[in-house]
């Protein structure tokens, strides 16, 4: 008679045990991770697990409660001390007897195994890096004469097989006083990244302790995003952000690195703003989360390549030239106490790789997030900001590049632009008809055309506007006729709509006059059309690249692109034509990357294999680079047809030319975008 068969969920994974193997055997011999941190005494509590009773046909197999172990005097005595919920048992004493369907709770704190990215409804299996080991050490005697130090070693290596062991340094001199402070009970984090690697003890309690917790943090060259994440259980505990304090050094990378150049204390100044920035949004997010920061025990950090060197105290100098030369370029193992960050002293970094000079590891991880390598289609991955991060490709081929988009979408360079704030308009719509707009701002459900708006609208005030409406509204001028698809503002118009005004030599739209007035001016829409050309010039290079003429699934990532109408998107011109159902705003898609990497040593060695085959194109060095920002200077594009937004929207007709072709070849325009597109590639 074949041993019983076990299925553990969700993870759908199974397989046979012998009778009287306990549940948390089984679990971890088929790579379902269930947390212990007692070592199989029953007193932590995070090992439950809960029968499902019934016959499953599809799996063959009847699960029956008669098919584990009675409660024993461990399951009964946890129950007594703390309680243990009707139905749910401790794996680590209860046993299979007999087929089982074994469910890994994922709805309480305790032991909820996954994190879920609602954005794709994915499920992050964990298998972190650290682990939390109680042991009882053996004390001292005299016919026994290892010391203290030694004898917690072996009990490790006796209760969780952990042999040859490191031990961080600072702990070597408090040793003695945790163990008789623990009464010889004492629980210790052990860090284990690569397999092949020494495990390392990086932290040491008295008794049982059962916290430990990550970060997850992705500096961006705007924003500095962080979650706090519990080891123990994939909860997100708390999660913040913050403005990069290097902007007041720049507010590009490339400015960035020429204040470096420049200034000889230049990247010390930087590299100290964002690792004290760092340091303190983890004080905030554990304020938040009620989190003693000496139980953050490991970090994950991604970020564009610039951001990547100066947090590290790199000189980020060779990215600022040809051929821009990464000083690291694989993942770096290092430590928190070196970079000065306030969490635990053996605390652990692990930073993701970075692609290329100018796609970083934030590119990587939004890589991981969405996982192109994992699937047929092929899919456009943008992470837009002041540098566009792009990744295109599919299981058999990626390539990547980046686009220089400056801070136009951040607000910067526009002239009523802002960050996005309470107050500043975000969304916008413009009636064909009349020329009259309707706006909404952050901080309020209403559009300003609806009864209540104007009371929020006094509250909050109208400041400004922010990325995702500077995107809606040169496209909606667009849409209606407002500006041609050169990007010039129509002063003929002025006739039909006192919006239409004439400032200077060109003209503008006001948006909205009040005690701020706030309009769309000639340069505001060309610093988007310089922006949203550079970004279309990269994608086109890559799409060469690999001989194709459309994508099938297009993800637009990062702080910004989580906010992008994906029509308005493709009215402007910014992502190639698309199936608009097939493009999706992912969120923080590089925070998540590093998330999973936090959660899962799998994850990181995937995305570690994954970067190593990932051709990298630097678009300065590429000659069609120029075409393809020139044609791309249009609304939508001067030459690439847009079927699918046709059928979705009412483009404007496109202008001809006296030998019938789309376009315009007017020698004066053409010349400047050509100066233009030298101007960015450079």
């Amino acid at each position: 008679m074949s041993d019983p068969l076990v299925l553990f969920m969700p993870s759908g994974k199974r397989g046979r045990f012998p009778v009287g193997t306990p549940v948390l055997d089984a679990a971890r011999s088929l790579g379902v991770y269930v947390e212990s941190v007692c070592g199989g005494r029953a007193t932590c509590g995070r090992c439950q697990v809960e029968v499902q009773e019934g016959s499953f046909a599809k799996h063959k197999i009847v699960s029956s409660n008669d098919h584990i172990s009675a409660r024993g005097p461990k399951e009964e005595r946890y129950d007594r001390v703390r309680g243990l919920p009707e139905n749910r048992r401790l794996s680590c004493s209860a046993t299979i007897q007999g087929d089982l369907v074994i469910d890994v709770p994922q709805d309480t704190v305790v032991n909820a195994q996954v994190v879920r990215k609602s954005a794709i409804d994915r499920i992050i299996e964990r298998n972190p890096a650290v682990q939390l080991c109680y042991v009882e050490v053996e004390e001292p005697d005299m016919h026994k004469p290892l010391g203290d130090l030694d004898r917690l070693k072996a009990m490790l290596d006796r209760d969780w097989g952990f042999d040859n062991l490191l031990v961080s340094q600072y702990l070597i001199p408090q040793v003695q006083g945790i163990l008789r402070k623990g009464n010889w009970g004492v629980t210790a984090a052990i860090h284990r990244d690569l397999e092949a690697s020494r495990p390392n003890i990086i932290a040491l309690w008295p008794g049982l302790h059962n916290e430990a917790y990550g970060i997850a943090c992705d500096i961006g060259s705007t924003t500095i995003a962080m979650h706090l994440v519990s080891l123990l259980s994939g909860r997100i505990v708390a999660s913040s952000g913050m403005q990069n304090p290097q902007i007041r050094f720049g507010e590009d990378l490339m400015s960035r690195v020429s204040y470096v150049m420049m200034n000889p204390d230049g990247r010390d100044q930087m590299t100290k703003a964002v690792r004290d920035a760092v340091t303190e949004l983890t004080r905030k997010v554990c304020a938040e989360g009620g989190v003693d920061p000496n139980n953050v025990l490991d970090a994950v950090i991604v970020g564009n390549p610039i951001m990547h060197h100066l947090f590290l105290g790199i000189d980020p100098t060779e990215l600022g030239q040809a051929p821009f030369a990464l000083a690291v370029s694989g993942a770096v193992h290092t430590w928190a106490s070196d970079l000065g960050l306030g969490i635990n002293t053996g605390a652990r970094i692990y930073m993701l790789p970075c692609i290329a000079g100018h796609v970083g590891a934030d590119a990587a991880g939004a890589t991981l997030s969405e996982g192109p390598h994992r699937q047929d289609r092929m899919m456009l991955l943008v992470d837009v900001g002041t540098n566009a991060e792009i990744v295109l490709g599919n299981r058999d081929r990626l390539v990547a590049a980046s686009s220089p988009t400056g801070p136009a979408f951040e607000g910067a360079e526009i002239s009523a632009g802002q960050r996005a704030a309470p107050g500043a308009i975000e969304r916008v719509r413009i009636d064909p008809a009349t020329l009259e707009p309707r706006f909404k701002i952050i901080g309020s459900d209403l559009w300003s055309d609806e009864p209540g708006f104007d009371a929020d609208a006094e509250r909050l005030g109208i400041t400004g506007i922010c990325g995702s409406a500077i995107i809606e509204v040169v496209a909606e001028m667009y849409l209606a006729g407002i500006i041609s698809e050169d990007g010039v503002i129509d002063g003929g118009l002025a006739a039909r709509s006192p919006r239409i005004r004439q400032t200077g030599r060109t003209h503008s739209y006001l948006l909205h006059q009040g005690k701020q007035e706030i309009s769309v001016t000639q340069n505001d829409v060309r610093a988007i059309q310089l922006a949203k050309s550079a970004l279309y010039a990269g994608v086109k290079l890559l799409m060469e690249k690999l001989g194709i003429d459309h994508v099938d699934t297009i993800a637009l990532a990062g702080a910004f692109g989580s906010f992008i109408d994906p029509k308005y998107a493709m009215v402007l011109g910014l992502i190639p034509d698309c199936d608009l159902a097939e493009v999706k705003a992912v969120g923080n898609a590089a925070g998540t990357g590093a998330l999973m990497a936090l959660l899962s040593r799998d994850h990181r060695r995937e995305i570690e294999r994954t970067v190593q085959r990932i051709e990298k194109i630097e678009t300065a060095l590429e000659p069609r680079f120029q075409q393809h920002f020139v044609n791309a200077m249009a609304l939508p594009n001067k030459v690439d047809a847009f079927p699918h937004l046709a059928e979705a929207v009412t483009l404007p007709p496109r202008a001809t030319t006296v030998d019938g072709a789309t376009g315009d070849s007017t020698p004066r325009r053409r010349s400047r975008e050509e100066r233009d597109a030298r101007r960015n590639r450079s």
